[in-house]
């Protein structure tokens, strides 16, 4: 005999499948690890950034990306170099977008059309650095060019990064404004790497050095080196943001390059770039500068 199922019984059974279904909607994980749920997930999830070494050392990456990648559920890949291979990375279409700070540089990168929608999003300042007891005397000038000038005069040890970076192509600059040419010379030592590190072969062998303000208070604590020159307005350390060109290079995630220039120019990571560094060094390490006109720099 067939046992018929009693209709109570059924229902009962349709109600718990039913409930069940429901739970399970209900603690799905949401997209982006966390977003809200009318946030789509980006298709195309890497992000790679070609970006300057000072944007590393200085700490101010380790802030901004977390933060993006959070908002928005990209996965940045930075890759942290000179300027000048971060330009060559974008002219290959090898990154998606860059960071930069190498502003004659960068316009060429965009005429040449490998790069698209050039924004300024941040400035500090560079610095020149030496041995406390300054032994060629430049302390108290305001010209770098000068300040060069006595070095080279006095065959003292000058540290140069030597490898295409913003730090180094503005170094060549004052070299040349000086009319010498310091390579070859015993006292000039290229170190082909980046700031970081240049810093600390500067600090060991006592040397004088070009810097970006950030990486130097960053690493301050643990160099035997002091500003001796600051605050000249050819010093001017300015970033912008750059999209590698998606119709140029259709592989590159366009969409992500739009996306962290954008988030690089909203006013939540402005405030973070402006209070950056505050609580650890007493002063901010970059000053945010969106919207804002270059002319208008350091005034």
């Amino acid at each position: 005999m067939i046992r018929k199922t009693a209709p109570k019984t059924l229902a009962l059974v349709l109600f718990l499948i039913l409930s069940l279904l429901l739970s399970a909607c209900g603690t799905a994980p949401k997209p982006g690890g966390g977003q809200a749920q009318n946030t789509p997930a980006p298709a195309q999830t890497d992000l790679i950034l070609a970006t300057t070494t000072s944007t590393m050392d200085s700490g101010l990456l380790d802030v901004i990306i977390p933060a993006f990648e959070k908002k928005t559920g990209y996965k940045v890949k930075p890759l942290s170099v000179g300027t000048g291979q971060a330009l060559a990375y974008g002219e290959k279409g090898e990154a998606d977008v860059l960071l930069v700070h190498a502003p004659d540089a960068e316009k060429k990168v965009v005429e040449k059309g490998a790069a698209v929608n050039r924004k300024l999003v941040m400035h500090n300042d560079f610095i020149l650095i030496g041995p406390p007891d300054d032994p060629a005397g430049v302390k108290g000038l305001h010209s770098t060019v000068e300040a060069l000038k006595k070095i080279a005069g006095a065959g003292k040890l000058f540290v140069s990064r030597g490898d295409d970076s913003g730090t180094h192509k503005i170094e060549k600059s004052f070299w040349q404004k000086a009319a010498l040419t310091p390579a070859g010379n015993a006292w000039y030592q290229e170190t082909g790497a980046g700031m970081g590190q240049t810093l600390n072969v500067a600090s060991e062998k006592q040397g004088y050095t070009l810097t970006d303000r950030a990486t130097y208070l960053a690493q301050k604590k643990n160099l035997k080196l002091d500003i001796v020159l600051e605050k000249e307005p050819a010093l001017l350390n300015i970033y912008h943001v750059m999209e590698i060109n998606g119709e140029k290079f259709p592989k590159v995630n366009k969409d992500g390059a739009k996306a962290f220039s954008d988030f690089l120019l909203s006013a939540e990571c402005q405030e973070m770039i402006k209070n950056f560094g505050v609580d650890k060094y007493g002063e901010p390490l970059f000053v945010p500068d969106a919207g804002k006109n270059v002319e208008s720099l350091g005034k």
